[in-house]
């Protein structure tokens, strides 16, 4: 699909959604048939992937943006510039050395995750932007939501479910292969993370550790964010 293409198809299904948070999309001045999707450049070599987006990624109009996905950009800048995060432009800018997707790109009423009908319904178009919008290999799931989203097939689901008993789950990652609805297919590298939401007592405070330690482990950078290096497209 095209980029406008996949936005009209996921307006299309957003359409028959009787859980998206109207109130929130109201009070924002935002259509509730547009998604949210990536601030971020295609060609980065890392997607950081999650469930859905929140009240604050409704209201600034991108992905990972509120408390959770703070936590996500301060160690991107970490990563990126050796220094603390100053401000929230400076949060805004590390996050376009990356590629962000969600499984469903509409917020729900309370937060609640979307039924599993739902996500499936998206995950035809989720996985065309996986493999047409996007060329890096690395993906960063965040949360077991986002991890087992994945399992497209049962070998691939066994494997997932496995690595996710291992006590070094966090520290090492499952290679899936991701199909596009014509077809087309791509082999990907997915590492969990704990989802950073401070709401997460038993992770959330190991999260910014794990997160560089991955980041480290996969020599990602200023330098090394995108396969030839340069600037952020987007």
């Amino acid at each position: 699909m095209t980029p406008d293409a996949r936005r009209e198809a996921f307006r299309a299904l957003a359409a028959g959604l009787d859980r998206i948070d109207l109130d929130v999309y109201r009070g924002a001045g935002r259509d509730p048939l547009d998604p949210v999707l990536g601030e971020g450049d295609p060609g980065a070599r890392v997607c950081m992937f999650g469930r859905d987006p929140g009240r604050h990624e409704i209201i600034h109009g991108f992905p990972f943006i509120g408390a959770g996905g703070q936590k996500v950009r301060v160690g991107l800048h970490k990563a990126l510039f050796g220094t603390p995060m100053p401000d929230f432009a400076a949060s805004v800018e590390a996050g376009r050395y990356v590629f962000w997707a969600n499984m469903v790109p509409y917020k729900p009423i309370e937060n609640k995750v979307w039924a599993p009908k739902t996500r499936d319904a998206f995950a035809p178009i989720v996985r065309d932007l996986l493999v047409h919008g996007w060329s890096g290999d690395t993906v960063l799931a965040l949360g077991r939501e986002a991890f087992f989203w994945f399992g497209t097939d049962k070998p691939t689901t066994a494997a997932l479910t496995v690595h996710w008993a291992r006590e070094d789950r966090f520290s090492t990652g499952v290679r899936v292969d991701v199909v596009a609805p014509d077809g087309a297919r791509r082999t990907l590298d997915v590492f969990p993370l704990p989802h950073p939401s401070p709401l997460n007592a038993t992770w959330g405070p190991r999260f910014p550790g794990l997160l560089a330690d991955r980041l480290s482990a996969l020599g990602w950078g200023r330098d090394t964010w995108r396969r030839g290096g340069g600037s952020p497209t987007v």
